[in-house]
């Protein structure tokens, strides 16, 4: 584990050590929510400005219901974060999902509380010698939220593989650098940094194509073969069951976020920029994005077993699910979901 990633779970887990010098109750008086960065995290910045959970937990008699946000740069240090017992929640892509599920399986038992969204990720590079992926050479650098295991990774670990052949998937990892996509966006741009591409997410991926010399090189749903879920929220099977009205609270204000995405478009764009204080993007190209076709905000997870065999089969992942819903709580089980 990194220095910043060992920081960041130790302030969490001395977090999590003063809610539990709290006198006991039923359930938790405090928990901790993490977040990323981009508009396909919407639901949670909606959440965490209206204080939904909040509002659900009085609702349900949890009157002091403390929630705190945090917001990372990808799913790996959640994950330790949950591990260390110092976060509820976490957000992100399938790949560090699947991988604490498989590493909790029978023990601490982390599974999906649902998915977040479906959305196309790109990645962009400055390069011009690169047309594809076959162009790419020990020069190009490639930022994304987390080397080998995020979903970004694993697309193109995936593709490396259907370009390449077997025994290929990790020939690009090298090429690869942890970043989060505000400072990987601002390295590509520079046109200075060794960065010269990014596996990215919206509204970054748009933002730099607008830029003069910037090219799109792989799409996630076509390496996949459609649409697929970006983002999910997990928790561990302890906290599930330890806090039955907390965790219901959660879920009722985020597929309430969710169906205020849905309902508002135009609202949703201009909450967006407010909160996060994109300056590099108009309401109209947030909105645009929010109507894209492509992308959606769901609850319901897509494909997430092509990516759960492929880990498996490549030995990130030492057991897998049988069906999709072995990933999940009960609360989306009854879901079309694959």
């Amino acid at each position: 584990m990194t220095l910043p990633r060992m920081m960041a779970v130790a302030a969490l887990l001395l977090c999590s050590l003063a809610a539990e010098a709290s006198p006991a109750r039923a359930e938790m008086n405090e928990i901790r929510i993490a977040k990323q960065y981009g508009i396909s995290y919407l639901p949670l910045m909606l959440m965490e400005a209206d204080r939904t959970v909040e509002t659900f937990a009085r609702q349900a008699g949890l009157n002091d219901l403390k929630v705190s946000w945090s917001t990372f740069t990808g799913g790996g240090v959640m994950n330790d974060a949950i591990l260390a017992g110092g976060l509820q929640f976490a957000s992100g892509g399938v790949g560090p999902l699947i991988q604490l599920w498989a590493a909790t399986k029978g023990k601490l038992e982390v599974k999906c509380v649902a998915a977040m969204n479906s959305m196309p990720l790109y990645l962009v590079t400055r390069n011009p010698a690169v047309k594809s992926i076959r162009d790419l050479t020990p020069k190009d650098k490639i930022a994304m939220p987390a080397v080998r295991i995020s979903i970004q990774a694993l697309t193109l670990q995936i593709a490396a593989e259907r370009e390449f052949g077997a025994g290929e998937a990790h020939k690009f990892d090298s090429l690869t650098v942890t970043m989060s996509h505000p400072e990987a966006q601002a390295a590509l741009l520079s046109g200075i940094s060794e960065i010269n591409s990014h596996f990215g997410s919206p509204p970054f991926q748009y933002t730099e194509l607008k830029q003069p010399g910037m090219r799109r090189i792989l799409n996630s749903y076509e390496v996949m073969g459609g649409p697929t879920s970006f983002n999910f929220v997990w928790a561990s099977k302890k906290f599930h069951d330890e806090n039955p009205k907390t965790y219901a609270a959660f879920v009722k204000a985020f597929t309430g976020a969710i169906a205020a995405i849905n309902g508002n478009r135009k609202l949703a764009a201009e909450r967006y920029l407010a909160i996060s204080g994109d300056k590099k993007s108009t309401v109209d190209e947030i909105l645009a994005m929010l109507n894209d076709p492509e992308i959606e905000f769901t609850t319901t997870p897509k494909a997430t077993m092509k990516y759960a065999d492929f880990m498996h089969k490549t030995g990130a992942i030492k057991v897998k699910p049988d069906v999709w819903s072995d990933l999940c709580f009960d609360n989306v089980k009854d879901l079309a979901g694959s």
